[in-house]
């Protein structure tokens, strides 16, 4: 089962106000940090074991607390969910924007006529990216899809170990 136990502490906070803020901007109101909408006064949260008080909860994902997958957490994601902005995070993630120094390479996919998923699908396989790749083609990337240079996930894989799984992931899919 996929659960993780932990322990909550509930804990009162102090109505008495302990330091005065005069030169600090207003503050917003927070319950968790003890913060009063006021320029004068800040409480302390009492974060921590003070009175014992204890609650024990777990956290079960997905449909009687199975695997991600089934709670949706991870390969839930089908194809027209991937977007513009998912293939920018990938590209910062990966290091990708260092190595290149500008986002042109990505851009320069961005303004093909490709989804956005067949690009994470070509630049997670010119990284070697196993799990990546499973994810995407479990949601519906082609791998045969040709950016401007004609190239397919395939041609951009980083060895053959990527592109037989691309290959193979696809037949199994089939």
């Amino acid at each position: 089962m996929a659960s993780i136990p932990c322990t909550f502490q509930i804990l009162s906070t102090s109505s008495k106000p302990i330091i005065p803020l005069p030169s600090f901007p207003k503050l917003t109101s927070s319950k968790f940090l003890g913060t009063q909408n006021s320029l004068s006064w800040s409480r302390p949260s009492k974060i921590g074991p003070s009175n014992g008080s204890r609650t024990q909860c777990w956290f079960r994902f997905g449909k009687n607390g199975v695997d991600a997958e089934g709670a949706g957490i991870y390969g839930s994601q089908k194809r027209d969910d991937f977007d513009k902005d998912d293939v920018e995070q990938y590209f910062n993630y990966m290091g990708m924007l260092a190595v290149e120094g500008t986002y042109d390479k990505m851009e320069a996919l961005l303004n093909q006529d490709i989804h956005p998923v067949d690009i994470l699908l070509m630049l997670a396989a010119s990284e070697g990216d196993k799990p990546k790749i499973e994810e995407l083609l479990r949601a519906g990337a082609t791998y045969d899809v040709k950016d401007a240079d004609g190239r397919t996930a395939i041609d951009r894989a980083i060895n053959e170990e990527i592109k037989d799984f691309i290959l193979s992931f696809s037949v199994q899919k089939a």
